[in-house]
């Protein structure tokens, strides 16, 4: 039970590391159109009339939401590889928990991350631009934080059984 639970918790991470990784490389993370001109306003960058320019004004919420995001991608990188770890030289069961954990951190990271930004830009672009709309790679963020979540449960489930099992007795029968 040990293997499916921490397996499958490993594979949720897996693909939770691939998708954060991809939402936030993305630039594309909410698209608007105003006046026939399409501007799409990304993590690192904003793209006006097919023209793509760096952040030059340090705004606090893009910095927040992009260190949360980095952290959170590590932080899930070391859940898949703390989960990856466990079944090398059998069941380490403090590998199991500190990766199940490290996996919780990382789908809370990314929450946090994306709550921030979803607000803000809400708050912002809600009110100057009727026709604007989140794109693919934020949808794939909160995907990711779902998976995040899942693999963390899976791992700490996993931790739960292998405690509540009882040892096997290496004592030979007389």
């Amino acid at each position: 039970m040990l293997y499916t639970l921490a397996g499958g918790g490993t594979l949720c991470g897996v693909a939770a590391l691939v998708l954060l990784i991809v939402s936030t490389a993305t630039d594309f993370w909410m698209q608007y159109r105003y006046s026939g001109s399409s501007a799409n306003q990304g993590l690192w960058r904003f793209c006006i009339n097919h023209k793509c320019h760096a952040h030059t004004i340090t705004v606090a919420f893009w910095d927040a939401t992009r260190a949360f995001m980095l952290l959170a991608v590590l932080s899930c990188f070391a859940g898949v590889v703390l989960g990856l770890s466990a079944f090398t030289n059998g069941t380490k069961n403090r590998r199991v928990r500190t990766g199940g954990i490290a996996l919780l951190l990382s789908g809370f990271l990314a929450l946090l991350a994306l709550a921030i930004y979803t607000g803000v830009t809400v708050t912002f672009f809600g009110k100057r631009f009727l026709d604007w709309r989140f794109s693919w790679s934020y949808i794939i963020g909160w995907v990711a934080i779902i998976l995040a979540f899942a693999a963390g449960v899976f791992q700490l489930c996993a931790y739960q059984r292998t405690t509540a099992e009882p040892a096997p007795s290496n004592s030979p029968d007389s």
